[in-house]
C-alpha cells in the first residue's frame, strides 16, 4: 500500500502500519525513530518538522537536557533523512509566528529568527524567564498573532498544603490559584518578561498541556489533566471511595476557554456517575454534592478518566476525508493511576465541533501504541502519544515520546 503526497508522490507504508491499528483507507510510516522525548511538533511551510524533546529524568530529573530538533523528508518517501539538533530545550512549548521559532527552555519561553528551509538557529531572546517550577510545569504555549497564551499548570493536585496524604483538606481559598493552575497571556513580541507580566485569562485548569485554537473562529480550546487521588488508601487518598470510582474518574475533561472563564480546579471536578462537576472530598465533597461548583463552567465533552491528553489539533488539510475537517484529534498519552483497573488511553481519537460545540461522540482514530497497563505493543516496545501536527500535505504526525518514534498517517483511499 502506497500513500499519496500533496505533489502526488507515492510513500510507501510500513508493513502492518508500524504496528498501529487506523480507520480503513489510512496507513501508517514511521517517519523517523530513537528521538529523545519528542513532545510537542510543529511544521514549517517548506514541510520540515520542528519538535521540541522533553529533558531526561522526568520532572525535575538531573538527566540530559532536551533539544529542539528539525526533521526533514527530503527525498519524499515519508521517512526523515535529516534529523538535526538546533537547540537545547526542554518541556513542550514550541510555535512558529512572526517570523520566529518560540519553545519552552527550562523556566524560560524563548525564540529564535527563523525561515523555512534554515537548519542553524542564532542566539535566542528571551520572552518570558523566571516561571514557576515543580508540579505541572511543561509549559505549553500558542502564538496568537501578537499574543503568548501559556499554560501554567497547578503545583499540587488538589491544592494541599502539603505532600499528598490520605484525607489531607484543601487550601481554602486555594492561594495556588494566583499564579498558576489557568492560563495567561503575555506580549508575543516583548522580552524579558516575568509572569508578572501575563494577564491571567482563564483559571481553574489543574493542567492543560493540549492548548490549541480553533482557526474557524480563533478561540482556545484545551483538555484539563484531571486530578487524582480518589482511590482508597494505600493506592489513593480518600477511603469514601472505591477503586472502581477511582480508576473512572475524574472526566478528562475538553474545555472551551473564553476569557474569564473559571473551570473550577481545586474546588471542582468533573464525575463521570454523576455527569456533573462536584465538589472535590478536600473542600467537603462526597462524590454528590456540586456546592462549591454552581457558578464554575462545565466542560464541553469528557473523556474517560486517566487517559491523559497531551495535545489537541484542529484538521485543516484536504487529504483526509470532508469529515475530519470538522472537529479535532486528541493524543492521549496513557495512564499510570487506574490500579486495579488496566490503565488505558495510548491512542489518538477524533472529536467533532462545529460552531464552538462538540457535536458527538468521539471515535478511536489510532489505537494500539502499547496495550493496557503500559504492556509493549505488536514491535515489543511501549509508545505513549504525546503530540499531534498537521504537513503541508494534510498527513498527521504523531510524536510518541516514550519510544522515540515519530509516525505518518496518511490516507490512502483503499
Amino acid at each position: 500500500m502506497v500513500a499519496w503526497t500533496g505533489s502526488q508522490r507515492a510513500v510507501p507504508c510500513d508493513p502492518d502500519n508500524a504496528g498501529i491499528t487506523v480507520p480503513a483507507g489510512f496507513c501508517v510510516t514511521r517517519f523517523a525513530d530513537s528521538l529523545q522525548l519528542p513532545r510537542h511538533m510543529v511544521v514549517a511551510p517548506n514541510g520540515d518538522l520542528l519538535i521540541v524533546g522533553n529533558a531526561r529524568g522526568g520532572r525535575g530529573g538531573q538527566g540530559s537536557p532536551g533539544s529542539l530538533f528539525l526533521l526533514r523528508d527530503a527525498d519524499g518517501d515519508g521517512r526523515a533523512e535529516l534529523v538535526t539538533r538546533l537547540a537545547q530545550a526542554s518541556g513542550s512549548g514550541i510555535a512558529l509566528a512572526n517570523g520566529y521559532l518560540y519553545s519552552s527552555s527550562g523556566r524560560s519561553i524563548v525564540r529564535y529568527r527563523y525561515e523555512a528551509g534554515q537548519t542553524t538557529l542564532g542566539p535566542a531572546d528571551t520572552i518570558i524567564r523566571d516561571l514557576p517550577t515543580g508540579g505541572h510545569a511543561a509549559n505549553n504555549f500558542l502564538v496568537v498573532g501578537s499574543t503568548l497564551y501559556l499554560n501554567i499548570g497547578s503545583r499540587s493536585n488538589a491544592c494541599e498544603p502539603g505532600p499528598r496524604a490520605p484525607q489531607t483538606p484543601g487550601a481554602d481559598p486555594c492561594v495556588e490559584l494566583e499564579t498558576r493552575a489557568g492560563i495567561w497571556s503575555f506580549d508575543a513580541n516583548r522580552t524579558d518578561q516575568t509572569p508578572a507580566d501575563g494577564v491571567r485569562f482563564a483559571t481553574g485548569i489543574r493542567n492543560a498541556i493540549a492548548l490549541t485554537t480553533d482557526p474557524r473562529d480563533g478561540t482556545l480550546w484545551a483538555t484539563m489533566h484531571g486530578r487524582d487521588g480518589l482511590q482508597p488508601p494505600p493506592a489513593g487518598l480518600w477511603p469514601d471511595h472505591d477503586n472502581r470510582y477511582g480508576a473512572e474518574n475524574p472526566g478528562e475533561q475538553v474545555i472551551h476557554i473564553l476569557k474569564g472563564d473559571d473551570f473550577g480546579w481545586p474546588y471542582c471536578y468533573w464525575s463521570m456517575d454523576e455527569r456533573a462537576l462536584v465538589t472535590a472530598p478536600e473542600y467537603g465533597g462526597d462524590g454528590t454534592k456540586t456546592d462549591r461548583c454552581t457558578d464554575r463552567k462545565p466542560p464541553a465533552y469528557a473523556f474517560p478518566g486517566h487517559w491523559a491528553p497531551n495535545d489537541m489539533l484542529f484538521y485543516t488539510g484536504t487529504q483526509f476525508p470532508a469529515e475530519y475537517r470538522d472537529g479535532a484529534f486528541v493524543a492521549f498519552h496513557g495512564s499510570w493511576n487506574r490500579a486495579p483497573l488496566p490503565n488505558e488511553g495510548f491512542r489518538v481519537s477524533f472529536l467533532p465541533i462545529g460552531d464552538g460545540r462538540v457535536t458527538g461522540a468521539h471515535r478511536d482514530f489510532a489505537t494500539d501504541f502499547s496495550l493496557p497497563n503500559q504492556q509493549p505493543g505488536r514491535d515489543g516496545r511501549i509508545h505513549r502519544p504525546a503530540g499531534l501536527a498537521q504537513g503541508t500535505d494534510g498527513s498527521l504526525y504523531v510524536a510518541d515520546d516514550f519510544g522515540g518514534t515519530i509516525y505518518r498517517i496518511s490516507y490512502t483511499g483503499r
